[in-house]
């Protein structure tokens, strides 16, 4: 199959694993941004099979992940009236809240539906106009231009029962935040190719110089990894810093303008609080004024819910890189994929789950 065949060859990841250890002169700790590469790279086997100098760690690229708990329990309440149609993708319907997920609100008589494009939530509101139609919007760059287009379809349409509970949140500012702290350990990050193919790299320049750090935006197969690895390797054994782009096949400099333009017009940046991490300032998304109706905190009045973690999940930590899944206390045994205590041990991008489902428990 183009383009996934001939990114999972063995004979070309010998030579990537030849030349990383040929390369490798010093101890350098990168972190990959996406939730989707940890679980490549930890099926694969690649994280045990790099130079012992060479250190992953996991970042806060699961969105479902970083959403935080008091967002998830005003979708739980929102969930629960008897006029609403709650729709959401599959990830977020086990990611527990305080109390519960969304998954025993169906179970208790709650209307919560799996869909698989926000314009799904957009036509069961013009189907049930008696019927109060929510949809989860969650997620980085990447799913902001189809929540956008939602919105946006949704007033074209004139539908006044049609909503989006908003949690989008940006990579940049979480990436500044990250190398800004004073405990930070990552000499290099791996960028998540399906954001830059809607943003571009643009924004990940200035980043680069103000921290001089090598920037390598990244794919999702093996060798895309590999070679990204590689890549950001080379700039640090060198002494340089900057973008280059890895992805190439998907992504330009630009991004995919129509897209940006789009989620402009209908979103504005916001501080975001991140589950685990905080708040970080304009690291978010929020509908701008013309577009406020749309907010379904705003129309269910949920926005004073509040909530605390729990005081044994370590997500946080792991989120920022400064510690692995198994380093965590309650890691398979208080919190399994069964009996989830934080958000990456459930969502199908967290790095709790690839652990546990590799059997990485060292």
């Amino acid at each position: 199959m183009r383009f996934v065949d001939e990114y999972r060859g063995e004979p070309e990841a010998r030579r990537l694993f030849a030349a990383l250890r040929r390369d490798t002169t010093r101890p350098w700790t990168l972190m990959e941004v996406c939730g989707g590469q940890t679980h490549t790279l930890i099926r694969s086997g690649i994280d045990r099979m790099l130079p012992a100098e060479i250190t992953l760690v996991h970042g806060p690229g699961c969105p479902v992940c970083v959403t935080p708990l008091e967002l998830i329990d005003r979708a739980l309440a929102i969930a629960r009236r008897p006029e609403v149609i709650f729709t959401s993708f599959g990830d977020m319907l086990r990611v527990p809240g305080s109390q519960t997920d969304l998954f025993a609100v169906k179970s208790a008589g709650g209307d919560v539906r799996m869909v698989y494009s926000p314009l799904d939530a957009v036509k069961l509101a013009a189907k049930h106009p008696d019927r109060e139609v929510v949809f989860f919007a969650v997620g980085f760059e990447t799913t902001a231009p189809p929540n956008a287009m939602a919105v946006w379809q949704a007033r074209q349409m004139g539908l006044a029962n049609f909503s989006i509970l908003t949690s989008h949140v940006l990579v940049p500012p979480a990436m500044e935040a990250i190398l800004g702290s004073p405990v930070n350990r990552v000499q290099a990050f791996l960028a998540a190719g399906h954001v830059c193919a809607i943003m571009g790299f643009w924004e990940y320049e200035p980043i680069a110089e103000r921290f001089r750090v090598p920037i390598v935006v990244t794919g999702f197969e093996p060798l895309d990894l590999l070679q990204g690895i590689h890549m950001a390797v080379r700039a640090l054994e060198a002494g340089r810093h900057g973008v280059e782009n890895q992805y190439a096949r998907a992504v330009t400099r630009e991004g995919n303008l129509p897209a940006q333009r789009l989620v402009t017009e209908v979103f504005e940046p916001c501080d975001r609080k991140w589950r685990g991490i905080g708040e970080i300032p304009a690291s978010g998304l929020r509908l701008r004024a013309a577009y406020a109706g749309f907010d379904a905190e705003r129309r269910f009045e949920v926005g004073h819910l509040t909530a605390e973690e729990s005081p044994l999940c370590i997500a946080g930590e792991v989120l920022q890189g400064l510690k692995r899944p198994h380093e965590c206390a309650a890691f398979g045994r208080e919190c399994t994929p069964e009996r989830p205590l934080g958000a990456p041990m459930v969502s199908s991008e967290g790095a709790c789950a690839a652990y546990f489902r590799y059997g990485r428990s060292s």
